[in-house]
C-alpha cells in the first residue's frame, strides 16, 4: 500500500495541509484541540513526517555521524555515551558507523556520512591520515576525539596521555618497583604513553623496557610472552590499554605468576571490564564521557557561531588504584 501523505492526514483530521505541517514542526501556533486531532489521524494512518524534505528546506539534518574504529574496545563505548548524551541534550540524532580497524572502511564511513548530509562528524580513535580528515572537514565540521591530530582545520579533544603514563610509572616506583615493562600500543595515544613512560623511567634513573604490542587482548598476550622470554626479569607491567592488560593477565596467570604478589599490572582507559570485582585492574581514567560531550559541544559551536578556527582541548587523567598493583616481591 502507498505510504500515507500529509494530505491524507489533513483530510482525516478535517484540517488544512498547512496546519498539519505546523503540527509536525511542533509549532506553538496550533491549538491543543487541532494538534490532538492531527496527531490522532497521523497515528491511525501510520504517517511519519518526511524528514528528508524538511531537512532540504532547513539545510540542516540535526544529525551527527560518529565513526568508531574498533567496536571491540569498550573505551569507545564510553566516548559514545558522552556523544549521545550531548547530542540528545541539544536536539541532535546520532548515527554510528565502525571501521573495524580498517583504514579503507574508515574512509568509506566518512564518505557515507557526507552523503547522508550530516551536520557534523565525530571521529573516535581515528586511523586515517591527517590529510583524509582535513579533506572531510572541507565538506562538514569534524571533531576528533582521542587522537592528537595537529590540524588548523579540525577540532580535537584528547586525554593527556603523556601525563597518564607518568602517573603509572610514579605509582609503581612509589610501591618499590624498578623493573617495569611497557607493552606498547598501536593506535591513538600510544606514542605519548610511550614517551611519558620512557621519560619518567629515566627521571628515576631506571632503564626503560618497551615491548611492541597492540591495543587488543591478543596484543597483550603477545607482548607479555615476549617480555617473559627476555633475560631481564620484571616486577611490573604497564599495558598500553585495559584490553592489552587483560591479555597480559591471562599470560601471567598461565605462567604461574600471581598478580600483584609476583607482578603488578596497570592498564589504561578505566573501562568497565577493568572495574569488574574479580579483575580489579589499576588503570588510568581518561574521562571518556567528558571527551565525548566536549566533541559534540565543539561541533555545535562551529555550526551555530560559524567559528572556523580550530580548538584543541586536553583533559587531565587520573590514576585509579585497585587490586592489581602492590609492592614487588623480596
Amino acid at each position: 500500500m502507498p505510504k500515507p501523505t500529509m494530505d491524507d492526514v489533513a483530510r482525516r483530521a478535517g484540517v488544512s495541509r498547512a496546519l498539519v505541517s505546523l503540527v509536525m514542526r511542533d509549532s506553538e501556533k496550533v491549538s491543543t484541540r487541532s494538534r490532538a486531532a492531527v496527531l490522532e489521524a497521523a497515528e491511525v494512518l501510520g504517517y511519519r513526517p518526511n524528514l528528508s524534505a524538511r531537512h532540504l528546506a532547513s539545510k540542516r539534518t540535526r544529525t551527527f555521524g560518529m565513526v568508531i574504529n574498533d567496536l571491540h574496545n569498550p573505551y569507545f563505548a564510553g566516548v559514545a555515551d558522552g556523544v549521545k548524551a550531548a547530542a540528545d541534550a541539544n536536539g541532535y540524532r546520532l548515527l554510528l558507523n565502525s571501521a573495524f580497524l580498517s583504514d579503507d572502511d574508515e574512509r568509506t564511513a566518512l564518505e557515507t556520512f557526507i552523503d547522508f548530509n550530516v551536520d557534523g562528524i565525530i571521529l573516535s580513535g581515528a586511523r586515517v591520515s591527517k590529510k583524509v580528515i582535513e579533506q572531510t572537514a572541507a565538506s562538514v565540521p569534524v571533531a576528533v576525539a582521542s587522537d592528537p591530530v595537529q590540524s588548523s582545520k579540525v577540532d580535537t579533544v584528547n586525554n593527556d596521555d603523556y601525563a597518564g603514563a607518568t602517573l603509572v610509572v610514579e605509582h609503581l616506583v612509589e610501591l618499590g618497583h624498578r623493573a617495569i615493562v611497557h607493552l606498547e600500543g598501536d593506535g591513538a595515544g600510544a606514542k605519548d604513553r610511550r614517551a611519558g613512560y620512557i621519560a619518567t623511567m629515566e627521571r628515576f634513573g631506571l632503564t626503560p623496557n618497551v615491548v611492541p604490542g597492540a591495543f587488543t587482548e591478543a596484543g597483550g598476550v603477545d607482548g607479555t610472552r615476549t617480555a617473559l622470554k627476555q633475560d631481564t626479569r620484571f616486577t611490573a607491567v604497564f599495558a598500553g590499554n585495559d584490553m592489552s592488560a587483560l591479555g597480559a593477565l591471562d599470560v601471567l596467570d598461565a605462567a604461574g605468576l600471581r598478580v600483584p604478589e609476583d607482578v603488578s599490572l596497570v592498564g589504561y582507559d578505566n573501562t568497565f571490564v577493568g572495574a569488574l570485582r574479580h579483575i580489579g585492574l589499576t588503570t588510568i581514567d581518561q574521562g571518556r564521557d567528558r571527551i565525548g560531550r566536549l566533541a559534540v559541544e565543539m561541533l555545535i559551536e562551529r555550526i551555530e557561531t560559524g567559528r572556523t578556527r580550530a580548538r584543541h582541548v586536553t583533559t587531565s587523567p587520573t590514576l585509579v588504584v585497585r587490586e592489581t598493583t602492590g609492592s614487588p616481591p623480596d
